[in-house]
């Protein structure tokens, strides 16, 4: 592909998420798309965020899960970058009415980096040195590919389907407790919908962000000290619409929460 269709199909990205118009599948408009092509499209996504204002302050790594490949249809993980805008708190509402497209949520554990992670040779024990603590989180994925009719380099080009995240407000040490054995209970409106393990994500959370260190390093970019990493979803994806509320429970780290309007 070339620098010019690039950088084009970089602003249709950008500007269906401003205008929350979906597009027709990349893998449509332009068949022969390669998952390299992807990526620069992705950076240049992100690009336009960026001169808006926006600035990095993590990552995240989507479709660790057999549950949500097998739902989206889609056989590796991918990556994105993480904005300043995309991060909400505990405690604050998330606009999905107004500001996203298609929205879907899924828990997953936040990793909270002290250190910085350079691939490639990164090992699961280089990733527990280097965090300072793992939180629980929702990512809010939002699809600007109509009707989520993705393939992998549709979702890589949209910068993995970032949506926003919402981190809750307990931490813990990932040396305290064992990532992979650790259960998650998801509620929606108060009814349980799904309930996962660490072990569902490329076998242990600490496992997706060894992959993304040693993934990122091959393009010659690192996670970075104080840096937000989302390790890949341990439930399937669920539907959000305004006024619902859900909650996420990871054994041994602690719960959040977000209501949507």
């Amino acid at each position: 592909m070339n620098p010019e269709d690039i950088r084009r199909y970089g602003h249709m990205l950008y500007q269906a998420m401003q205008s929350r118009q979906s597009v027709r599948p990349l893998t449509e408009q332009a068949p022969d798309i390669s998952i390299d092509d992807a990526y620069q499209i992705s950076l240049q996504f992100l690009q336009h965020r960026l001169d808006a204002g926006e600035r990095i302050v993590g990552k995240k790594i989507g479709l660790t899960s057999h549950a949500v490949q097998h739902m989206l249809g889609v056989d590796q993980p991918d990556f994105g970058y993480l904005t300043d805008k995309m991060v909400y708190s505990q405690g604050q509402e998330i606009d999905v009415g107004q500001s996203m497209i298609q929205p879907r949520a899924e828990g997953e554990i936040a990793f909270i980096l002290k250190k910085d992670l350079m691939g490639p040779g990164i090992s699961a024990a280089d990733v527990l040195a280097a965090t300072e603590c793992v939180m629980p989180c929702f990512e809010i994925v939002d699809s600007r590919i109509e009707s989520w009719q993705i393939k992998i380099q549709d979702t890589i080009a949209d910068n993995a389907s970032c949506g926003v995240l919402l981190l809750g407000d307990t931490a813990v040490s990932p040396r305290k407790l064992d990532l992979a054995t650790c259960g998650m209970v998801v509620e929606k409106n108060g009814k349980i919908i799904s309930t996962g393990a660490g072990a569902a994500a490329l076998g242990s959370p600490v496992n997706c962000v060894a992959w993304l260190a040693n993934t990122l390093g091959r393009f010659g970019i690192g996670l970075k000290a104080g840096e937000v990493i989302l390790s890949g979803a341990l439930v399937p994806l669920e539907w959000v619409q305004p006024g619902d509320y859900f909650s996420v429970s990871v054994g041994g780290i602690g719960q959040a929460s977000v209501r949507f309007y």
